[in-house]
């Protein structure tokens, strides 16, 4: 299903708000306009839920444990529903994560999602992530 030009830029828009004024700003009261009550994340971080309360979890720990945690896009592709982000995360380790005490250390990781978005909505989420390369950073891997 093809939308026009506008449809698209409406789409990336609000992908690019999920990341930029839920994930960097913390502001939670847009999540829960953004995010569909019945939303899916298919490839859901470690032990999260593959829901909504999971992915806001996975929101607010990133957020506590890295200050100035935000997301750079080098790139967004939209077509159909579907919203693809190539984007480095950054942030200074300063809070405990996953178990790991901080470390001081400034960490960025790759990651590629694509987002579905239906009425304005965010309902499905699929992800790749250099999430060796994170633990890595934070000195969790060996070898």
């Amino acid at each position: 299903m093809s939308q026009p030009d506008s449809g698209l830029a409406e789409i990336k828009a609000i992908v690019r708000s999920a990341n930029d004024s839920v994930q960097r700003d913390g502001d939670f009261a847009l999540f829960e306009r953004l995010y569909a009550q019945d939303y899916i994340d298919h490839t859901p971080f470690g032990d999260f839920a593959p829901d909504r309360s999971g992915t806001r979890m996975i929101y607010e720990t990133f957020r506590a444990a890295f200050a100035s945690w935000h997301a750079d896009i080098h790139q967004q592709i939209a077509e159909g529903d579907l919203v693809t982000t190539y984007k480095t995360y950054r942030g200074r380790h300063d809070g405990n994560f996953l178990g790991i005490s901080p470390t001081g250390r400034e960490i960025h990781f790759a990651v590629i999602d694509i987002m579905r978005v239906r009425n304005g909505q965010i309902t499905d989420h699929w992800a790749v992530a250099d999430a060796m390369g994170l633990f890595t950073q934070l000195g969790a891997t060996t070898g």
